[in-house]
């Protein structure tokens, strides 16, 4: 059972999220504002956030920035504007997903599924695979580390997977499919659009540290560089 926080100043929405959520064996605390949201994080984070973006007062846009300063805790996005805009800030800002309104509840269960399970349980085969270095980048996929050199780098489970999808085999151009394959696994509604927000924050977290390992390679994909 996992703890869940759904934030959504719509009561409707927050019900229905409950139920679903609820009726798949997770435990729910609701809040209908952003500082209500953050009152309730720092006092227990949850094991993960579902966090409506257009609210009063404070949206979810800063309590994400808030939460991503203390937690990595997956975060999905719900928008009530089909807008790329909202989609492209929320993930750059460190949200792991998003569904915009209406949305299906059994989508939504299936998505807080997947991205408890790619926080909380890594697949078999990374249990058992030694850490990854490539140059002065360092991947521990079992302690959910990343170093350039002796600088710490903090990835989010998502921003994770796809360093290590691009670390295992440097050189090797990744389409944005493969990358939403291996990051996401199969059969997950994921736009090529929301690969290129995770690879942009990504590598903003690397340059902060003067690290440019990370290739585009246009009209195709992505690659970890060999050098």
């Amino acid at each position: 059972m996992a703890k869940v926080l759904v934030v959504d100043d719509d009561k409707h929405i927050r019900e229905v999220v409950r139920f679903a959520l609820e009726s798949a064996g997770h435990k729910v605390t609701e809040c209908r504002d952003g500082s209500a949201a953050i009152a309730s994080f720092d006092g227990h984070v949850p094991d993960a956030v579902v966090l409506d973006i257009i609210m009063p007062e404070l949206d979810g846009l800063e309590v994400c920035r808030h939460m991503r300063r203390r937690s990595n805790v997956p975060i999905l996005f719900l928008s009530s504007r089909d807008d790329e805009i909202d989609r492209v800030l929320g993930l750059e800002l460190g949200a792991d997903d998003y569904l915009t309104k209406p949305f299906s509840p059994r989508e939504l269960v299936a998505r807080i599924k997947a991205l408890l399970r790619r926080a909380a349980s890594p697949p078999a085969e990374v249990d058992q695979e030694p850490p990854l270095r490539r140059g002065d980048l360092f991947l521990d996929p079992q302690r959910h580390r990343c170093l350039w050199g002796e600088d710490e780098i903090v990835l989010t489970a998502t921003e994770f997977a796809l360093l290590r999808s691009l670390m295992t085999t440097p050189g090797r151009v990744y389409s944005r499919g493969e990358l939403v394959d291996r990051a996401w696994g199969y059969d997950h509604a994921i736009t090529e659009r929301t690969v290129d927000s995770h690879i942009r924050r990504m590598r903003k977290k690397l340059a902060d540290v003067k690290a440019d390992p990370i290739e585009t390679v246009y009209g195709v994909g992505y690659r970890l560089r060999e050098s």
